[in-house]
């Protein structure tokens, strides 16, 4: 299963978690995680809004040749699911693989640091 790690924090929790996988591989350890962090609250709820993680799970499911590919299976706006790509993949939530659309992740684990 692959796990995507999904946090609300700053620079010094990231530092920490690359640290903490540093340390782990250097005792042989085998470490593969992947980790996006939004530095509030707010910019993780507006990235995975309802709409957005519509296009997460279509995208886990199958992926899309193109963003028109993707609207047209939606049944969604071109701009409107072009918008919502461009910030999913800019977060590290969706990515393109030999051009198409996936979202790899069968789990997206949230955490918010207080």
């Amino acid at each position: 299963m692959s796990k995507l790690n999904v946090h609300v924090g700053g620079a010094r929790d990231m530092g920490k978690r690359f640290l903490s996988a540093w340390n782990r591989a250097q005792a042989g350890e085998k470490v593969d995680e992947r980790h996006v962090t939004f530095l509030s609250l707010e910019e993780m709820l507006a990235a995975l809004s309802p709409k957005r993680l519509e296009v997460l799970r279509h995208l886990h499911r199958e992926s899309a040749e193109s963003v028109k590919a993707l609207a047209d299976a939606l049944k969604r706006d071109y701009k409107r699911v072009y918008e919502d790509v461009a910030i999913l993949e800019a977060a590290g939530l969706v990515v393109r693989e030999d051009g198409r659309l996936t979202a790899p992740w069968d789990t997206l684990s949230a955490e918010v640091t207080l």
